[in-house]
Parts: C-alpha cells; sequence; structure tokens
C-alpha cells in the first residue's frame, strides 16, 4: 500500500522571506524543478531541513497545501511535524488531514526528559488513531534516540506506522533496524555520509538533506543501484560525500539554500536565529560543488584555490 514511498526524497526547504513570510511563489517553483527538472520520487515538507520546528500549524498546512496542489499526485507529499506533545502532533496533523498527505514524518519528542517505552508506543498510536493518517518516525533526536529493538515493537504494534527516517551516523543501528523489520516498514535513510552502502543494506531510499543540496546526482546515484551499476553509484558517492562534509554544521538548513543558490534556484533565507552561511562556509561548499560538476560554471571555477 505504501510502496510508492521510495527512492529520492528531498527534504525540502521552508523558504522564508526578510519579513518572516513564506514565499508561495518560490516554494512552488522549487517543487516543479524537484518534480520535473531533477526528478525525484517523493517530496517531504516541515521536516529539519524545512525549519519544521519553527512552523505554526497554520504555516505546517499553507506549505503543505502549495507542495500538494503542485505536485498534483505525481510523487508522495510527506508532511513533517517536530512538536513536544502528543496532542500538538495531532493538531498540526489534523490540519492537513484532507489535503493529498502520503504520510506524517514525526519526531520523536525533542525535549530533554524521555518518555519510557509504554508511553512513546502509545505517543505514536495515538498519532495514527486520531489524525487517521499512517506515520513514518523520524528517528533523529539525539536524547529520545529509538533503538531499532522498540522501533521494532512500535511498528508490530501500531498499525498506522509504515516506516522509519534512521537518521544520525551509525550504519549498523539502520542494518540492524532493516534486520529486523523486513519488509513490514519502509525504512528511508538520512545517514547522508553513507547513502550508497545505505541503499545496498536494504533500505528503499533517503529523505536526507544532501538530496535537496544535489538531488540530481542523487537521483542518478538511485538509479545507477537500481540498474545495478555499484561502479558508478560508488563514483557518485565520493562526489557526494564531500558535498555533505562541506554543508554539515550547525546550520545545515541555511547551507543547503547556498546551495541551491549556486545552481539558480530559491531558498530564501533561514527563519531567525538561525544564521546564513557564512563567509567561511561558502568556500568549501562552493568547492565542493564544483568538483562534483554540479555549477559547471567557469566563473565559480575560477575562484577556487
Amino acid at each position: 500500500m505504501f510502496e510508492d514511498i521510495m527512492g529520492i526524497v528531498p527534504p525540502m526547504v521552508t523558504p522564508f522571506r526578510h519579513d518572516g513570510t513564506i514565499d508561495e511563489a518560490a516554494l512552488r517553483q522549487e517543487t516543479r524543478y524537484l518534480i520535473d527538472t531533477a526528478l525525484v520520487h517523493g517530496l517531504a515538507v516541515c521536516g529539519s531541513t524545512g525549519e519544521g520546528h519553527t512552523l505554526t500549524t497554520d504555516e505546517t498546512r499553507q506549505v503543505t497545501a502549495i507542495v500538494c496542489e503542485e505536485t498534483a499526485g505525481r510523487v508522495p507529499v510527506i508532511t513533517g511535524i517536530i512538536a513536544n506533545s502528543t496532542d500538538a502532533v495531532i493538531e498540526r496533523g489534523r490540519a492537513v488531514q484532507d489535503l493529498d498527505v502520503a504520510a506524517l514524518q514525526v519526531t520523536p519528542v525533542h525535549y530533554l526528559f524521555r518518555p519510557n517505552d509504554d508511553a512513546m508506543t502509545k505517543h505514536f498510536g495515538d498519532i495514527t488513531t486520531k489524525t487517521n493518517l499512517p506515520v513514518i518516525i523520524y528517528n533523529v533526536v539525539p536524547w529520545t534516540y529509538l533503538s531499532p529493538q522498540l522501533l521494532t515493537r512500535i511498528i508490530d504494534e501500531v498499525d498506522g506506522v509504515i516506516g522509519v527516517k534512521q537518521s544520525a551516523g551509525d550504519l549498523k543501528m539502520l542494518a540492524d533496524l532493516v534486520l529486523m523489520v523486513g519488509d513490514r516498514a519502509r525504512i528511508m535513510s538520512a545517514v547522508d555520509a553513507l547513502l550508497y552502502p545505505s541503499y545496498t543494506l536494504g533500505a528503499v531510499g533517503a529523505i536526507a538533506a544532501t538530496l535537496t543540496a544535489v538531488p540530481e546526482l542523487c537521483v542518478e546515484q538511485w538509479n545507477a543501484l537500481q540498474a545495478g551499476d555499484h561502479a558508478r553509484a560508488k563514483e557518485l558517492h565520493e562526489k557526494i560525500l564531500p558535498i555533505w562534509n562541506a554543508i554539515f554544521d550547525d546550520n545545515l538548513p541555511a547551507n543547503i539554500r547556498y546551495c541551491m543558490e549556486l545552481q539558480g534556484r530559491e531558498g530564501g533565507i533561514p527563519r531567525p536565529p538561525m544564521p546564513v552561511t557564512s563567509e567561511v562556509q561558502k568556500g568549501p561548499i562552493l568547492r565542493a560543488l564544483a568538483l562534483a560538476g554540479v555549477l559547471n560554471r567557469d566563473a565559480e571555477m575560477a575562484e577556487l584555490p
């Protein structure tokens, strides 16, 4: 039923204007680019890259509605929810309930105090029941990080949990999760540095920031793997990894926007207090994109040391 959630699913930035409002034209344009030019397999909105933790319920609906309308059913749309209580998640989920949403991508709570395993299981059960929408668990919050064993328990006990977006850099945890869950859920990688091995271990796709920075490279890598061309997929890994190394920092959403800017795509600005990409950060990002062949601009190449 949910087999259409697979492949390259970029987590979109939310294009904020200087006055803090959402730039609808830029959001529509980026949606068209990702589907029509980059040929991605799905879209995720309001996640970490989209600064979903800064969005109101109304803004979550606004962003989701715009992308769903522009997508027009051509690829699945996943709405991210980053909130600190079961009721707050349910409120946002219900706000997009009538839209063409394939699933909600929900983090565990991100405050410092961790609910126990029973409470965590009930949290996701209540969300699926009261929103009537399937849920992908976004396993990213360090102090509420869910083990493969707990994730498997939730998947087995809560019918509406249909997948996991496995984040952080521990590839063994992803491998354990794939092994334990099998085909009972969609395991998507957000291990940006190791997308290629994630796929070979059984992840059915990715929802990861790098996919938004360089979607065409990531689609090419995925397609190479589907064709059995591991040599080409490995070559692309060696281009993509330096890009991740250059953009990975506390202001990652800003650095994704800088990648977009270099490619002629409009991503707006981060929402305060997130800073924009610094001058120190720009050089390595520019170099990584240029060496990966993404820019193909003589002017940028001439600026490289």
